[in-house]
């Protein structure tokens, strides 16, 4: 083999990762290396991008999805599979709309003034740029994703797959039209389903309400949180089982406020620890009360406007905020006798999560999905371990989830969204639900239809992305190889919104669930542990940190030690790590490319004349691919990445490195060179790293691969190089407890000097006992005096039968002892006189301090924050002076 022939490459001193990360991806996109193809020949291996929503660029937590995707995505594809990681961006409904209108509103432009095209047009050119700037973002953060597959929500291709579904559904009967309670969003002006819900504790009081018999002069009394609802009571419900009321249901009572006559009825939905045991039905305001409504026939009477001001069933409060009408109607009841009492009450109050208004249950005519036929499938695909759900405890949160899954609330009274496929005829009254618009009424063929104004709730169509992004509903070549998917990674927070209703739809599609394994990553977190949140205001963009750490120490600090479905704090100490290993592993490749030898002709290992430190480092490699390996296969980065890390920081650059530089410095002609393995296995441990830290590993792979022979590597980038293979036979168990046992000894020297506090230049003599691997152990008495700073150093057999002088210091280590005569360390006198110094010093300054805090004078006129520090300063003398005496009695001691 020969050198490549052109100038020597010399690697700059520091690594600068803006250059080279963009260097690097732009040289990716030009070879095409991203894109996947069907090939019959490779295993397909499919990641669904979890999507950004359009509400404006990604945020440090959509890196927690990144970044693990990617580590799988490049993994595989190095492995030789058809690695298809398909991007995507949400048009996120709700939460694009509100961004949106609040724009507008800024304008002094509301969306109603601008009409329904126009509004959705600016909404068109918002998410432009938004996927614009979230496309960026994810190739700053180095994501191999195929772009030429890139999909977008209300594209045709996924439109297409909503309308079909939408109408499949329908047509089995499985989508309905009907009146049910919803939560209402006064702000957003729409129904929103169940998940979109927060629940927060909130204090509050629970109101007394006295209500007249309509026929005597008694009375019943009722128990509320919600008195503005009283004017849309439909009845009053006791327990048939509770005496205290016997005789009293069937009689009606005179509603307050509006003086309607409602009866008393017997539910065992109330609870008779509530209050008085008596309740207000409201079925137009209340999940529980429609329901009892529904049992008994009760009206429902709505009392509120879209905007939750009060309608014209509120009497005299008609007009009124609903909590101005709760005041002024506890006013009146307060007037008239009626407010029994008011105790205080803490409740879970629902809170829209988009917007954070408090929303209001009501009865409305919405489009639903009758999902428990939909879950028993979905629920028998985790079950029986087609679908795997990693971290495992996530099971039982799902399994109780869908089986007690309620319908789903699909309407949304929006402009921006999938319009729903439903045209009403204005003749016959008649629905037509289609596929493509229709021009005629299906049933009478009147021309006068017109569309459902309303759109999908916006995870309707993300509940399909796995295979409406590959084709579906039409029979493509991409679905029949690509799907099922393998892997769906994506935050447990997530679970119920999305990958439970993917499930669902992906069996009711096409029969087959739409990915064989759900990774749920963690939240990202604060250094404070809180979620990072806009509403917070501790969100981070990714792009601040990428100019001050790179994007590999960002995926660094996002992935070791991580574990699936954990939190994760993201402080600036991870973030520093992954910097810090990244100009480790620099240093440690310009180090090796200075000594690659340009008359060199071959690189390869000589096995067979290899010393033990190259057979062991050679050993823990293939160790730590094997581990590293099984370890990725169960789903555990960032154990993977840590062992990774560990061994090139520790074994490879700290030992391995530092033992052949030695070698390297010898002007002996017997000394194999360390070359071929310093070489090789950087190289190996780049590829290894690759998926994790990609710009990175492929900036040093191409400086080694410039200057070795130009037949070394043939793939023209790492990201294409074969992912590594562990080797049983380069497992060396002999060599390891050898190397293992010097590094042993050198670091227990390294310690006791640094407990001694023993200056650099200053040598110290060491005996080491070594029983059985004498010889081998005094091949390395020079790599133990250099590393340690020892001499002389002696290479012994046992220690039994040795007797140990009193001023040595005895190591014990595993295989060996390490003997260390204390006079090399110190002059004893000196160091005890030095310490009885700094002890009666330490003294007088804790005498000084007292003196000066006993002073009244002091104490009382000092300004506090003075007299604060003067304690603290004692505090830190007492601490030290304890150190001392601490110190001295064990020096004395030894």
């Amino acid at each position: 083999m020969k050198l490549q022939e052109q100038e020597r490459h010399e690697m700059p001193k520091a690594y600068e990762p803006g250059v080279v990360e963009e260097k690097w991806y732009k040289f990716w996109l030009e070879k095409n290396y991203f894109r996947a193809e069907v090939d019959k020949d490779k295993d397909p291996f499919v990641v669904i991008m979890p999507l950004p929503n359009v509400t404006g660029g990604l945020h440090i937590g959509h890196v927690m999805f990144i970044t693990p995707e990617d580590i799988m995505t490049r993994w595989h594809r190095m492995k030789g599979d058809s690695a298809l990681w398909l991007p995507g961006i949400d048009h996120a409904g709700i939460a694009a709309q509100v961004v949106v209108e609040r724009m507008l509103a800024k304008e002094g432009i509301d969306r109603h003034e601008l009409g329904r095209e126009k509004f959705v047009e600016r909404m068109y050119q918002w998410a432009q740029e938004c996927r614009y700037t979230i496309t960026e973002q994810h190739r700053r953060l180095g994501a191999s994703c195929d772009w030429s597959r890139e999909k977008f929500t209300l594209e045709e291709g996924p439109s297409l797959a909503v309308r079909t579904a939408f109408v499949r559904l329908y047509n089995k009967g499985l989508i309905y039209r009907g009146e049910r309670i919803i939560n209402w969003c006064p702000r957003c002006a729409t129904a929103l389903s169940d998940l979109e819900v927060e629940h927060k504790d909130l204090g509050g009081n629970l109101y007394y309400v006295r209500y007249h018999m309509a026929d005597n002069d008694g009375y019943i009394t009722v128990a509320t949180t919600r008195p503005e609802t009283i004017l849309g009571d439909a009845a009053v419900a006791v327990n048939p089982n509770d005496n205290r009321f016997e005789g009293m249901v069937g009689k009606k009572v005179i509603l307050p406020g509006v003086n309607r006559v409602i009866p008393i009825i017997a539910d065992e939905a109330v609870a008779t620890d509530f209050g008085t045991g008596a309740v207000k039905i409201t079925p137009a305001h209340d999940p529980v009360d429609f329901e009892v409504g529904q049992r008994h026939g009760l009206e429902i009477i709505h009392i509120m406007n879209a905007d939750v001001t009060m309608n014209e069933n509120a009497g005299p409060y008609q007009g009124m905020d609903r909590f101005d009408c709760r005041e002024a109607i506890l006013a009146d009841l307060g007037k008239d006798g009626l407010l029994v009492k008011v105790e205080p009450y803490n409740h879970s109050v629902g809170h829209c999560m988009r917007c954070q208004t408090i929303i209001e249950p009501v009865a409305s005519r919405q489009w639903f999905i009758n999902t428990k036929p939909l879950a028993k499938p979905a629920i028998e695909a985790v079950l029986d371990g087609r679908t795997k759900i990693i971290p495992e405890r996530f099971n039982r949160v799902y399994l109780n989830w869908m089986e007690n899954i309620r319908d789903w609330c699909i309407s949304r009274q929006l402009w921006w969204g999938h319009r729903i496929p439903v045209w009403y005829c204005q003749d016959c009254g008649e629905l037509t639900v289609a596929v493509d618009e229709p021009q005629n009424c299906r049933y009478c063929n009147s021309g006068n239809i017109k569309q459902d104004p309303d759109v999908l709730d916006t995870w309707f169509s993300s509940a399909l992305w796995p295979h409406s992004t590959l084709g579906w509903p039409n029979d493509t070549e991409e679905l029949r190889y690509f799907y099922p998917t393998a892997v769906m990674e994506t935050g447990y927070d997530i679970l119920f919104f999305w990958v439970a209703r993917m499930i669902m739809m992906g069996l009711e599609d096409t029969g087959e669930v739409p990915f064989h394994t759900v990774y749920l990553h963690g939240l990202l977190r604060d250094e404070n542990g809180d979620k990072m949140s806009k509403v917070r205001g501790n969100v981070l963009n990714p792009l601040d940190i990428l100019k001050d750490y790179g994007a590999d120490a960002i995926r660094f600090a996002l992935s070791t030690g991580t574990s699936p479905g954990n939190d994760v704090k993201l402080t600036p100490s991870r973030l520093e790590a992954g910097r810090n290993f990244a100009n480790k592993l620099w240093n440690a490749t310009r180090f090796v490319i200075r000594n690659i030898d340009s008359e060199q002709t071959d690189i390869n290992i000589q096995y067979d004349v290899l010393p033990l430190e190259d057979r062991w480092i050679l050993s823990r490699l293939n160790y730590t691919i094997a581990s590293a390996t099984a370890l990725m296969e169960d789903f555990q980065f960032g154990e993977a990445l840590k062992q990774i890390h560990d061994f090139l920081w520790g074994e490879y650059c700290d030992w391995y490195i530092e033992i052949a530089k030695i070698r390297l410095h010898s002007e002996s002609e017997e000394i194999v060179s360390p070359v071929p393995v310093l070489v090789n296995v950087l190289e190996t441990a780049l590829r290894l790293l690759h998926p994790y830290m990609p710009f990175l590993t492929e900036e040093l792979w191409q400086n080694l691969k410039s200057n070795l022979p130009n037949d070394w590597q043939k793939t023209e980038s790492i990201m294409v190089a074969a992912y590594p293979v562990s080797d049983k036979a380069a497992t060396d168990k002999h060599s390891e407890q050898i190397i293992e046992s010097v590094i042993e000894v050198i670091r227990s020297i390294r310690n006791v000097r640094a407990q001694y506090s023993v200056e650099n230049n200053k040598w110290i003599g060491a005996e080491i006992y070594s029983g059985e691997f004498k010889s081998e152990i005094s091949a390395y008495s020079g790599v133990i005096q250099t590393l340690s700073r020892a001499k002389p150093v002696k290479i012994l057999g046992d220690r039994q039968g040795n007797k140990v002088g009193k001023d040595t210091l005895v190591i014990i280590l595993d295989k060996v002892d390490v003997v260390i005569p204390m006079g090399n360390l110190f002059d004893r006198e000196a160091e005890e006189k030095k310490m009885q110094e700094e002890i009666e010093d330490n003294l007088a300054d804790i005498a000084r301090l007292e003196a000066r805090l006993n002073n009244v004078d002091f104490t009382t006129k000092a300004p506090p924050a003075i007299v604060a520090k003067e304690k603290d300063r004692l505090a830190l003398r007492k601490n030290k002076l304890a150190k001392l005496k601490e110190k001295l009695l064990s020096f004395k001691e030894v």
